[in-house]
């Protein structure tokens, strides 16, 4: 890890700091429930719009047809972003039916 600074003594590192954000993940076979991993001061969106082929996911869980029913657990996994029809971040999620 490299650190620099310059003459106003603002810092530069290697380090990426990013902020866990929950949501749902659909793909073109499951949905996937967990964490994506958004820069600071960034959106989901242009987290997606990366050029990496694979997103990371943490605190995975991968979901039946039946939406209940958790077939995997993974504390870490990868997504190809190919694969990916929509995220909704967990915070999202409420609709219209909802009487919560």
């Amino acid at each position: 890890m490299s650190i620099e600074f310059n003459e106003k003594g603002k810092y530069f590192t290697d380090i990426v700091s990013k902020v866990a954000v929950p949501a749902i993940i659909q793909t073109t076979t499951h949905r996937i429930e967990g964490s994506i991993h958004v820069r600071l001061d960034g959106r989901v969106k242009d987290e997606l719009d990366r050029s990496e082929i694979f997103l990371a996911v943490t605190n995975a869980k991968v979901m039946a047809a039946d939406g209940v029913t958790v077939l995997y657990q993974a504390d870490f996994m990868t997504v190809a972003r190919a694969q990916i029809v929509w995220v909704i971040p967990s915070d999202d999620t409420a609709y219209a039916g909802d009487k919560s």
